[in-house]
């Protein structure tokens, strides 16, 4: 039997049990449970369009994403986001997002905030993975007192990454904090 994906976000009481959204209730009918902000459901859908091309939406999001094969392996296609570069993509922003809530928590006080990530594909006992994900912030802080501590925040920013937390992959951190 199939599963019905979660179709609420709103934060209303869960007055019964059915998988569909209905007005002011909140029910995950894979789960059957009330979402709260410990459980979240993110939900997408791929097309497949033409030879090694597919496109991703999700009813949440106005914008789609055409997905391709990489260029590296068969038949791929250059110039089209792949599932690698969206793999790393999810670490690097997280990582982005993370470190924004920790660093306002934190109250640091910085000017600019960017970052690169490099993901590392390799074949490891005949299979494929992404071994390692680098991720280069660069984080401008406006004091000299707060670059050993911004520093710290982008160190306790990985380590907090939801994502990071999810996978296998190695993820590396090289900040570099200025004034």
């Amino acid at each position: 039997m199939p599963v019905e994906p979660c179709r609420s976000l709103s934060t209303g009481p869960v007055t019964k049990i059915t998988p569909f959204h209905k007005r002011d209730r909140d029910l995950c009918a894979t789960h059957h449970t009330k979402h709260t902000m410990d459980t979240h459901a993110y939900n997408l859908a791929l097309t497949w369009t033409e030879g090694r091309i597919g496109e991703i939406s999700s009813p949440e999001l106005p914008a789609r994403i055409t997905v391709a094969t990489p260029p590296e392996f068969d038949k791929g296609v250059p110039g089209i986001w792949s599932p690698e570069h969206l793999f790393t993509a999810s670490v690097l922003s997280c990582f982005m997002t993370t470190f924004l809530a920790v660093a306002d928590h934190s109250k640091l006080e910085f000017t600019a905030f960017s970052c690169g990530a490099e993901g590392i594909l390799a074949k490891v006992e005949g299979k494929y993975l992404m071994t390692e994900i680098t991720l280069r912030p660069e984080l401008t802080v406006t004091k000299e007192e707060a670059v050993e501590r911004a520093q710290r925040i982008l160190e306790k920013s990985e380590k907090a990454c939801l994502i990071s937390n999810s996978i296998r992959t190695v993820v590396k951190l090289e900040p570099r904090v200025r004034l």
